[in-house]
């Protein structure tokens, strides 16, 4: 006789990031998930390898493939905009880095009308979520899911950037996620025993060893509703449309992209727009797929004097070495993301806080892997952290399987052409200390024909890249805010029994690379569900 199949309690939408987070810390709790992911497997050596991050976000297998619209401000380029399309979402086939961001990106947060997600606020949950593995510190946690480790900085380079940052003026900054962010000194990556520590490793099977949370693969469709009520989530499954229902509630968690999609195509959006393609608005929320953000970055590439930098392995007799020894041992370069050193810092006197992120690589090599400069050379990725670009996500008609329509509106703000000519011209002046002076050659790009504003701001419009840090689509801020998307409580404002919680809700992008704040969202999200938020207000939260 078949038992009956019992209704979750919740039912969450993208095994991504915040999701993973938010499904073990429910269950943890005694509560029966349901989870909806449309990608596969995350067990492939492209992913687990650290050194292969280049690899699966260039995959069709592990991502959603989506692209911007032409980019008026970048020549009309078109950007790709990486997304995790697999176990773990996003942090499976990111570059692994780990950065909280700023404590007063999270007051700015607090100030804008999230109210509860101040610094002093989030805190605890960024302590609860991790393991550290660098000594004692008030800052840090040294008991959560998420292994946070350094790389070894062998490669004398690594090194070089941080002493040739503090020559160039800047702090040494031994813990860039504890007291001080400004400076320079050594990156975090989620690496633990050289292999790449994702969402999926860290919650998503210790939550399945419960018995208490069901994967689902299948496509989502959009959220049902009776009345405004959100009751089950309508999903494709193998060609066939079915309907998964939620005991309490539903919580979307399918990232900065998808999100927003599901949230317009469910009737909750800019009201003109949805009726644009014949849906009819169920909540009109202007902010559903507005305030788009993200960081560009440009890549400052040199020559190097000594044969010390990764090119001796940038060949197929190299990287086999390095994938066989991975694959033994699981150590040596195919066990680092390679970004190991790394510098905050303020584009002038009169920001508050640092504004440019460094990611130092030895190597000079685009992101995506797909070409290298013939021989020795390094690079340091640099951008703005705050662009006052917004951008937006849109409906290309009412069928739940079309790509949404992307556009960042990146460069659009005068003021990131200025945050951008002050990197460039910052970060000359770091390679140009005495600690490169041995292993510094001629500048790759920008080149030294490139020097004025002019000159800079074209090489920008040609060269910027997205640093693949979309998030702010579905904002979170005071319930009587007519443009935000969701409450403080993540809840979707203008109906009931839906939530979101993923980087979709950032008020305002973060300092650094978004994965840190994502699962951030999921562990602090759960608190909120669980109804122990105002519990740990008063009590203070046990995060060691």
């Amino acid at each position: 006789m078949n038992q009956p199949i019992q209704t979750p309690d919740y039912v969450i939408v993208g095994a991504g990031s915040a999701g993973c987070a938010l499904a073990y810390r429910l269950t943890e709790a005694g509560h029966r998930v349901t989870m909806i992911e449309f990608g596969g497997s995350d067990r492939s050596i492209f992913i687990q390898m650290p050194g292969a991050l280049s690899y699966p976000m260039n995959m069709s297998k592990f991502d959603w493939g989506f692209k911007t619209l032409p980019e008026e401000h970048l020549g009309g380029r078109q950007l790709v905009t990486p997304r995790g399309k697999v176990l773990g979402g996003s942090s499976s086939i990111n570059g692994m880095v780990f950065v909280r961001g700023n404590p007063k990106d999270f007051d700015f947060w607090e100030e804008s009308g999230a109210d509860g997600w101040g610094y002093k606020d989030v805190l605890p949950y960024f302590k609860r979520m991790e393991t550290w593995h660098g000594g004692a510190s008030d800052w840090r946690g040294t008991n959560g899911p998420l292994h946070v480790t350094r790389g070894t900085r062998r490669n004398p380079l690594f090194n070089t950037f941080i002493e040739a940052g503090k020559q160039a003026g800047w702090p040494y900054t031994p813990d860039y996620n504890g007291e001080n962010q400004e400076g320079f000194g050594p990156m975090e990556a989620t690496i633990w025993k050289g292999r790449r520590w994702s969402a999926a490793s860290a919650y998503l099977r210790p939550a399945l060893k419960t018995g208490r949370l069901t994967v689902i693969r299948g496509f989502a469709r959009r959220i049902l509703f009776q009345d405004k009520r959100a009751y089950a989530v309508e999903i494709e499954r193998k060609g066939v449309i079915e309907t998964i229902s939620a005991g309490r509630e539903i919580i979307l968690s399918a990232s900065s992209i998808n999100t927003p999609k599901i949230l317009m195509l469910s009737g909750i959006g800019p009201a003109d727009h949805l009726r644009q393609h014949g849906i009819e608005p169920l909540a009109d929320r202007p902010g559903v797929g507005s305030n788009l953000q993200d960081h560009l970055e440009i890549y400052m590439q040199y020559k190097a004097l000594k044969p010390v930098t990764l090119y001796t392995y940038y060949n197929l007799l190299g990287k086999g070495r390095v994938g066989v020894e991975w694959l033994l041992q699981k150590t040596g370069l195919g066990a680092s993301n390679q970004f190991e050193s790394c510098g905050f810092i303020r584009s002038s006197d009169q920001v508050d806080y640092p504004d440019i992120q460094y990611h130092f690589l030895p190597l000079a090599v685009r992101y995506d892997g797909k070409s290298a400069v013939r021989g020795h050379g390094f690079q340091a990725h640099v951008g703005p952290m705050r662009s006052k670009s917004r951008g937006t996500v849109r409906l290309t008609s009412k069928n739940p399987m079309d790509t949404p329509e992307i556009h960042f509106n990146y460069m659009s703000h005068p003021d990131d052409w200025k945050e951008f000519r002050a990197c460039v011209r910052l970060t000359r002046q770091i390679f140009d200390q005495p600690a490169f002076a041995e292993y510094r050659g001629d500048e790759i790009q920008p080149g030294p024909g490139v020097e004025s504003d002019e000159q800079i701001d074209a090489f920008i419009r040609e060269h910027a890249e997205s640093a693949f840090h979309p998030c702010g689509t579905a904002r979170m801020g005071a319930a009587d805010d007519p443009d935000a998307v969701v409450d403080p409580e993540l809840r979707v404002i203008g109906v009931e029994g839906l939530r979101v919680a993923d980087s979709s809700i950032f008020p305002r992008i973060t300092n650094g690379n978004l994965n840190s704040p994502s699962i951030m969202t999921g562990e602090k999200a759960a608190d909120h569900i669980l109804g122990r938020v105002r519990a740990n207000h008063e009590g203070g939260l046990a995060a060691e």
